[in-house]
């Protein structure tokens, strides 16, 4: 990175410049049933260079990568292409973030660790621990353990550095019996190893594989509650956010303003969203953005109305905030008070396996393609398929209950369930 620095210095026709570097440490274990097949360590390093440009009252900039097998010679000329392209782009002037060092590790268990092989093999066991029912396995495994560096520098005199440790496994639960053979990706992200947890979610897995296997399609249409997991709730949570990015605003695209309610006064349990830097076992989390800038947590909504935006540097300056948040990665979502007793008085839907949630905020949709649910009347659980479910954003949003304990998915924090009442499945 310091010879990247010394030359842009020296480069002509520049007004600023960052570099970012992201340095990866992995060991990484491969499985196919419970036999170990491979075992791979890495240690790569990506070095990112923006220049920025001021021409005609306007910003440009553009970026290029800087390999390893790069001579000084060879970045001097991309600096010079990057310099010349910025010159076509054509941005608002904006002022790139002021100086301030900081460099700091992110909370995990991993931290004072010196072997991440074992850490990786008790992740594994975690994994074939799970109980699994007769014909249920894992098909495959992947186990991934990181190490993260991120490294920005400006020409402003910003330097900061964070690094991350985190697991990431994939895992294929599969049920086979003489006549078929069905599976279910399952991914888990976290920066905390329990053993018992993994077990846990790994077992919830292999029991939906196999009535993803016994699974049918409904004879009928039928309007149904629909109980949506904490992969989906994060999904339409980052939609909902994203509209009240500051990017959306600058851009007119927003749809939801502040001192708005979303929930336009409905009856079920009220939003509370914030979007934070750190959450605790989230792998998302950060102290800076790829700017540099320092994140701070803002609560988005509270009580259903729209109370603040977020969002990155250049866009915060472009709307006048004295302080922009940064691009926040974490949402972490306010508990409900819908219980399991509750929820049981009424028959629903539990969604296991989704080709993806589909919201369209400005249409005032929100559906999706159902491989795989379960379909519960109080008194016994049936699988079902090859269904698909829609209903109107708002008349969900006014309505929606969510579970009353809270859990950790992603960059998601919040309840591990959500109800959507009188949703369409056809």
């Amino acid at each position: 990175m310091k010879n990247v620095i010394e030359l842009l210095k020296k480069a002509e026709g520049i007004n600023g410049w960052r570099v970012t570097e992201s340095a990866t440490k992995s060991y990484e274990l491969f499985f196919v049933h419970e036999a170990l097949e491979t075992v791979r360590s890495t240690d790569t390093v990506d070095t990112e260079v923006t220049v920025y440009v001021e021409h005609d009252g306007f910003l440009g900039d553009s970026g290029f990568n800087v390999y390893r097998s790069m001579t000084d010679e060879d970045i001097a000329k991309k600096i010079a292409t990057a310099a010349k392209r910025a010159g076509l782009v054509y941005n608002q002037p904006y002022v790139l973030p002021e100086k301030a060092e900081f460099k700091a590790e992110l909370k995990s268990d991993m931290n004072d660790i010196g072997n991440f092989a074992d850490y990786a093999q008790k992740i594994a066991d975690a994994v074939f621990n799970a109980k699994a029912p007769a014909g249920g396995s894992i098909n495959a495994l992947e186990v991934f353990v990181y190490k993260k560096t991120l490294h920005v520098i400006n020409s402003n005199g910003l330097d900061k550095e964070q690094v991350g440790y985190s697991a990431f496994v994939e895992a294929i639960p599969t049920f086979t019996t003489e006549k078929l053979s069905v599976e279910i990706y399952e991914s888990m992200r976290f920066t905390d190893l329990n053993a018992e947890k993994i077990a846990k979610e790994i077992a919830e897995k292999l029991a939906d594989t196999k009535a993803r296997y016994e699974a049918k399609k409904p004879t009928t249409p039928m309007t149904v509650n629909v109980l949506l997991r904490p992969h989906e709730i994060g999904q339409l949570m980052s939609d909902i956010a994203y509209d009240l990015n500051y990017t959306s605003v600058y851009m007119r695209a927003n749809l939801r303003k502040v001192g708005e309610d979303i929930q336009e006064g409905g009856n079920g349990d009220k939003i509370d969203l914030t979007m934070c830097a750190v959450v605790e076992g989230s792998d998302a989390s950060r102290y800076f953005d790829a700017d540099g800038t320092k994140l701070t947590d803002t609560k988005l909504i509270e009580g259903g109305v729209v109370k603040a935006n977020y969002g990155g540097h250049r866009f915060g300056q472009y709307l006048g905030v004295k302080e922009p948040s940064g691009n926040l990665p974490c949402k972490v979502l306010g508990k409900g008070t819908l219980t399991e007793k509750e929820l049981e008085k009424e028959p629903y839907l539990e969604c296991v396996a989704l080709s993806g949630l589909q919201v369209d905020l400005y249409n005032d949709y929100i559906g999706g393609e159902i491989r795989t649910a379960y379909y519960c009347d109080g008194k016994k659980k049936t699988p079902v398929t090859g269904v698909t479910m829609s209903a109107k954003l708002s008349d969900v949003l006014k309505t929606m209950r969510l579970y009353d304990d809270c859990d950790v998915n992603g960059s998601y924090k919040g309840p591990t369930r959500m109800l959507m009442k009188n949703v369409t499945v056809l």
